[in-house]
């Protein structure tokens, strides 16, 4: 965790943006983003195998996992990026089902409705133009509007996220400015054609802890004022605690824990999320602490070869502690519950 403090003292920091109507209240309640029985797959190999979300307006969806879990995939499957990719389900924002989408209504909606910070700011800006020119650039391909008229957007955009001496640094190029200036840069470009949602792939990775806070605490005002749903992907869990409403654990592609933050920190079900705070510098999530950090054994499982029934029985301290049951290497866990949600066999207590 790479922020100061324990999780349970962040989970009481976390700002609650107000929410304000996108459009000017015309579009209708209910969750801008809904997502069914989500399904990913490449070839062969499923990658996603039927997650379910929402993201209401000005809230904010935390969706946690190890590298290879399915995060990213699931968020690119939203905006349509994928390739090549067999993608089931349904994807509902704002009313549209996007899944089956002509590419021409996904492209218009993607950077205008929809937008997404990256996770490596240097290799998503191109190194031969200017931060202004690209800011500009993609708020000309919505807007319809003059090249001057962009780069005044441009300029106002980079003001607003907090860069000194806006004029001049967008004419600069992406090699000159920091890695936390470089993600002002992709949160401004996000951001420069008002979207109702974002979703921040990894937004504060290979930053400091100060510069961190800053990010998080700009992506937090803004929410607060244009009332944007968000979604941040992320392994850390004290991003998480420090700004997530709700809480989606993923786990070998599949949904292993959803409910509301405070729920996750307080009382988790699923042994991996268990397993996952009780690496957590000062937070134990068993009956005993003894001070030293606990590492789930092994390693997440590839999708090449998934293990039968639930994915997570190998690692299970849990599942080995209950003699090794059938029903976890046979069958598939469901995902049962109403406002706390887990997959499980054998869920509850500690770990």
């Amino acid at each position: 965790m790479s922020e100061s403090g324990t999780v349970s003292e962040m989970t009481g920091r976390r700002t609650r943006p107000a929410v304000r109507p996108a459009g000017g209240g015309e579009r209708s309640g209910g969750p801008i983003l809904d997502v069914k029985d989500l399904s990913v797959s490449f070839g062969a190999v499923q990658v996603v195998d039927g997650v379910t979300f929402n993201v209401d307006r000005g809230r904010t969806l935390g969706i946690v996992g190890e590298s290879g879990s399915g995060k990213s995939v699931s968020s690119l499957a939203v905006l349509g990026l994928h390739r090549n990719a067999t993608v089931t389900g349904s994807i509902v924002f704002d009313g549209q089902e996007l899944v089956g989408a002509p590419s021409e209504r996904l492209r218009k909606l993607r950077g205008s409705r929809m937008a997404m910070i990256f996770q490596d700011p240097l290799s998503s800006l191109h190194p031969f133009y200017t931060v202004g020119d690209q800011i500009a650039e993609a708020y000309r391909l919505h807007r319809r509007t003059s090249r001057r008229a962009a780069r005044e957007r441009a300029v106002e955009m980079l003001a607003e996220v907090g860069i000194p001496e806006p004029r001049r640094r967008a004419r600069e190029h992406p090699h000159q400015f920091s890695g936390g200036m470089r993600q002002r840069v992709m949160i401004a470009m996000a951001l420069a054609c008002e979207p109702d949602l974002l979703i921040a792939d990894e937004p504060t990775t290979a930053l400091d802890v100060t510069v961190q806070a800053q990010i998080l605490e700009l992506i937090a005002r803004i929410q607060a004022e244009r009332g944007l749903a968000v979604i941040m992907i992320t392994h850390d869990l004290g991003v998480v605690a420090r700004i997530a409403d709700d809480v989606l654990v993923m786990y070998g592609g599949r949904t292993a824990e959803h409910t509301a933050a405070r729920t996750i920190f307080k009382a988790p079900r699923h042994p991996y999320t268990q397993g996952l705070l009780a690496s957590v510098p000062g937070l134990a999530t068993g009956e005993e602490d003894d001070g030293r950090l606990k590492a789930i054994p092994g390693s997440p499982p590839s999708p090449l070869t998934p293990p039968p029934g639930c994915r997570f029985h190998p690692r299970c301290a849990r599942f080995a502690a209950a003699q090794n049951p059938a029903i976890c290497t046979e069958e598939h866990p469901l995902l049962t519950g109403t406002v706390h949600k887990v997959a499980c066999h054998l869920p509850g207590g500690t770990q």
